[in-house]
């Protein structure tokens, strides 16, 4: 996905390549929704209404396989095995 572009999902969301731009997933209150990527570069990503951006994000996983999921208020980075 290239920088820039923006997508949106009241679930889920895969990207199998490299997110560089935005991913917002969970729209509507899911909170259960996830991000999953083989390359996490992206400039934003948000679950339910709770958001990170590239300089927030835990840098132990960008540019790796990863997974980005909710965990009470907070957004958590995690290995895509």
């Amino acid at each position: 996905m290239a920088s820039g572009a923006e997508v949106s999902a009241g679930g889920s969301i895969h990207i199998y390549g490299p997110l560089r731009g935005r991913a917002i997933a969970g729209i509507g209150g899911n909170a259960d929704a996830r991000i999953f990527t083989r390359a996490l570069e992206a400039e934003l990503v948000a679950i339910d209404g709770f958001y990170a951006t590239a300089e927030e994000m835990d840098a132990e996983h960008t540019s790796k396989p990863a997974q980005v999921a909710l965990s009470g208020e907070t957004l958590t980075f995690l290995p895509l095995a």
